[in-house]
């Protein structure tokens, strides 16, 4: 998706606020005009009301105005003979619906648009469903429910931490801790018995763990036993994790399991409150953030670990409906060379990098947390960067990924928007 609007870019073309994706081409052919009316449902019900058009069927209803593709509403028919409502799955082969297809009679009463096809075939919607899931309405809805933070907002919040028990034993308990995960990007469980089993233990109650190169359950110290830094006694700036992943793991678990010495404080920095203030004051640095695909890569040969991995996309992610930011991909450790776009964008694009990046790194947004044993950090590595300062003595962590849409499917199931 991210090439096609890098086409578009490059092209030169500008935005469009209507309901046409700029990047996708014009249909051809001439649309009809409107009919002079509109057809107003039952006098019970003035807030919604009808037209045709040559290929599709506008129906406004409350205040949101629909423009319904007829094929489309052919397609996502719930009767019993096209959807098993058993299974939630599409019985109707789409690629048999005729792409001319026109709907013989259209009547609406107060709650339902009826639509009677050319065969015969009767199509009920109920005007809620089609209010929630059509492209204009879904263009006014968020799909992640969030709050943006900084360090005042997050620590004036006092968003509790969960205990270990109640998060193991107790939908409530579990439930609690995804609402603050979902609506924060991070989320704590205290009093966790200091072991990397135990760790174990609780990350698989939201999810399956994700293996990746660095195993199931990673386990490590400033041995340098890896080709990365994390490995070190050494500051780590604010980043997200394996960006050189074509998809960056979804969640990460830390759990410090001992320090003995000094620093080592983690930081978090809600990367998206930091997007947010860049697309508020230089949209088009945003824009520019959202369109360009960069690699990013990770090069390693360190004792019987032989890696190379590249993953590529734009360092913002947003859905192209709402244009609601899903996923920050920002590491300038693993950042590749920059060899996807012309040299007349690439200077704009590192105007652009270099605003998120005074963003990212204001104090204002850092917020610093000393991670103890018993003591275990969700982060949305989507979302919040994090990083660490220099320490010294002896430090041991361990923790995990998580695959992203076994922790969103936990919370749709526990009654979450998610």
């Amino acid at each position: 998706m991210w090439w096609q609007r890098l086409a578009w870019l490059l092209r030169g073309r500008r935005g469009s606020t209507g309901c046409r994706w700029p990047w996708l081409p014009r249909a051809p052919g001439p649309v009809l005009a409107a009919p002079a009316r509109w057809h107003p449902t039952a006098p019970a019900s003035p807030h919604c009301a009808w037209q045709l058009h040559q290929d599709h069927l506008e129906l406004s209803y409350g205040s949101t105005v629909m423009r319904l593709d007829f094929v489309w509403l052919r397609d996502h028919c719930r009767s019993a003979s096209c959807y098993n409502a058993k299974t939630n799955q599409r019985s109707l082969d789409t690629a048999s619906v005729d792409l001319a297809i026109r709907p013989q009679a259209v009547r609406v009463d107060e709650t339902t648009l009826f639509l009677t096809w050319p065969d015969g075939h009767v199509t009920r919607y109920g005007l809620e469903w089609l209010a929630r899931n059509s492209y204009e309405g879904q263009k006014q809805q968020v799909m992640h429910p969030r709050i943006l933070w900084n360090a005042e907002i997050y620590q004036q919040a006092q968003v509790p931490s969960i205990d270990c028990r109640r998060f193991l034993e107790t939908d409530e308990g579990l439930k609690e801790f995804l609402q603050n995960f979902l609506l924060y990007g991070i989320a704590f469980v205290e009093n966790v018995t200091p072991t990397k089993e135990d760790t174990e233990i609780l990350a698989e109650r939201i999810s399956i763990i994700r293996e990746t190169i660095y195993g199931r359950m990673w386990y490590f110290t400033s041995d340098f036993s890896r080709g990365d830094t994390a490995y070190t006694k050494l500051a780590l700036d604010r980043h997200t994790d394996t960006t050189y992943f074509q998809e960056p793991c979804g969640i990460q678990v830390f759990h410090c399991l001992k320090h003995e010495g000094t620093g080592g404080r983690t930081l978090l920095v809600d990367g998206f409150h930091a997007a947010e203030q860049v697309r508020r004051r230089a949209p088009e640095h945003f824009e520019l953030l959202a369109r360009v695909p960069l690699k990013h890569e990770y090069v390693e040969n360190v004792g019987g670990c032989h890696n190379h991995m590249i993953g590529v996309g734009p360092v913002l992610n947003v859905y192209p409906w709402n244009n609601e930011l899903y996923l920050i991909r920002y590491n300038n450790y693993d950042r590749a060379v920059i060899n996807t776009v012309p040299h007349d964008v690439v200077r704009r694009w590192y105007h652009a990098h270099r605003a998120l990046t005074a963003e990212l790194r204001r104090p204002h947004n850092e917020l610093w947390v000393k991670l103890k044993p018993g003591k275990a950090l969700f982060v949305d590595n989507w979302r919040v960067l994090h990083g660490r300062e220099a320490f010294t003595g002896y430090r041991q962590l361990c923790g995990c990924y998580l695959t992203r849409d076994d922790v969103l499917n936990t919370a749709r199931l526990l009654g979450l928007q998610a």
